[in-house]
This record gives C-alpha cells, sequence and structure tokens, in this order.
C-alpha cells in the first residue's frame, strides 16, 4: 500500500512519477473485468495519490519561484501557467478514470497514453531539474 504524499514540492513530483510508473506495469497485466481497479486496490490508491499531488502543486512551484528570488519571473510564470493548464487536464482524466467501477488494463493504458499526461510529466520533469540548477543561485 502507497503512504500519503507530503506536501513538499518534490514529494508530489515524485508521487505523480511513481502513480505513472505504476500505471505503465499495470497496463501491461491485462487487467480485465470486475476483478480490474476494484475499491481499495494498488491502481486506485496510485491514482488517488497522484490527483492529491497535483492538487495546489502550481502554489508551491510560485513559492518556490518567489523564495529563490528567481528570474526572469516572468518566464517562471509563463511556465508555472503551463503546468497549471496540463496538471488540470490530466487530473480530470484521472478522476473520470477514478469514477469508474472498475478499471481495466486498457482504461489505464489509454490514460498512459493521453498527451496531457505525458506533457505534465516532461513539465514536471523540466521544471524539477530546473529548480536543482538554480537552487543555489538565489544567494548570488
Amino acid at each position: 500500500m502507497s503512504r500519503p504524499v507530503g506536501g513538499g514540492l518534490k514529494e508530489r513530483i515524485d508521487a505523480v512519477e511513481a502513480a505513472y510508473e505504476f500505471m505503465l506495469a499495470y497496463a501491461a497485466q491485462g487487467a480485465t473485468g470486475e476483478e480490474a481497479g476494484s475499491p481499495g486496490t494498488e491502481i486506485r490508491v496510485q491514482l488517488k495519490r497522484s490527483d492529491g499531488a497535483l492538487n495546489g502543486l502550481t502554489s508551491l512551484l510560485k513559492a518556490a519561484v518567489k523564495k529563490k528570488r528567481l528570474g526572469p519571473a516572468e518566464r517562471y510564470r509563463a511556465f508555472i501557467r503551463v503546468i497549471e493548464q496540463d496538471a488540470g487536464i490530466a487530473r480530470a482524466a484521472i478522476q473520470l478514470v477514478l469514477a469508474q467501477p472498475s478499471i481495466s488494463s486498457q482504461l489505464i493504458d489509454n490514460l498512459n497514453a493521453l498527451i496531457h499526461v505525458r506533457a505534465l510529466l516532461t513539465d514536471l520533469f523540466l521544471i524539477d531539474e530546473v529548480l536543482k540548477l538554480t537552487s543555489g543561485r538565489e544567494k548570488e
């Protein structure tokens, strides 16, 4: 069983990435019918963790940029808006899947293939790397 997502930026990004990796493995299992993704199963736990991790993520990103005094600020704000859009679309898709009585491997395969989910992941990888690279710059 998965542990709850912490409130930090790194923990949230890690939770989204871990859920995606789990979804890739789940999609390959070929689960169908009522046994597939019934309430309380690990796929639902992972999807809920990812959804929860995305909730409020952009507020944390904005706070990190402000705290580190990164600039030019408009460049960061513009990219955070992109993340906000992609996260909103990905969350809508995740919530749609969670609303289903059973979650088949095919359903998860389709969620994995959703361009907005993939875009969100690459958004998060990029901003995570940028924040790592700038972690010492706020003192300059």
